[in-house]
């Protein structure tokens, strides 16, 4: 099943690029889509990185509407496993509908609040140490003895350099840690600013969404945790 949004709704074009409906903003960086500034400043640090032994590499930028919704639709249905917040499977049959939600999004954003729709938004690895096709993107390979925990001190102490930091940090974000996640702040906080829970209201309900009903219903709290709840940025 395709799944896209019905792009005749009343989205102000200059908007439509925060719900990813709009990739125009995006130059392409390998085979992944960033927003220019973002590529940029990414180009340098990747280059100072690798100074540093390390072989900073992404594993996902720009990510659309439909790709998020087809992850989410995937999850949703069972098609997808589930994780809790120790990156521990979940029971997919044992939960309510809330709780199915409040599950997806401890590790999935909802379509159109994704912070990877910008272009801003990456998440990376070290290329050296880790292949890309055995990377899991769980914590425990950013920490301690895992494969990426040097690229990720080396980050901790050299991003904002570059203008990136890290949005997803114990206690301060709604989403959970991401220590594989960092945000080109200087465009990323202009486009937290402009977004708009009533555009994305019009986005989900003209789209194949699964959990349609209860998502609308709850929108403005589930934005308020996920989308703007972050740790503050260097700026």
């Amino acid at each position: 099943m395709r799944l896209t949004p019905t792009l005749n709704v009343d989205i102000p074009q200059q908007q439509a690029k925060l719900y990813g409906l709009d990739s125009q903003h995006l130059v392409a960086i390998g085979d992944y889509l960033l927003e220019q500034q973002t590529a940029a400043a990414f180009s340098q640090m990747q280059h100072a990185a690798a100074n540093s032994g390390i072989d900073l590499q992404l594993c996902s930028a720009y990510r659309p509407f439909e790709r998020q919704a087809l992850i989410w639709n995937a999850k949703a249905s069972g098609a997808r496993p589930l994780l809790d917040k120790a990156s521990q499977p979940v029971n997919y049959a044992a939960l309510s509908e809330p709780q199915l939600i409040d599950t997806i999004l401890i590790w999935s954003a909802l379509p159109g609040a994704s912070r990877h729709h910008w272009g801003t938004d990456i998440d990376v690895f070290d290329a050296k140490q880790i292949n890309k096709a055995s990377l899991q993107l769980v914590t425990a390979e950013y920490q301690d003895s895992g494969p990426c925990a040097a690229m990720h001190q080396w980050l901790q102490q050299h991003a904002s350099q570059y203008g990136f930091y890290f949005p997803y940090q114990p206690q301060q974000s709604g989403v959970s840690p991401e220590p594989w996640h960092l945000s080109y702040y200087p465009i990323a906080d202009n486009y937290l600013a402009q977004f708009n829970p009533t555009e994305l209201a019009k986005v989900l309900s003209g789209a194949e969404i699964a959990l349609q009903s209860s998502l609308l219903e709850r929108l403005a709290e589930l934005v308020d945790h996920y989308v703007f709840f972050v740790a503050p940025s260097p700026a």
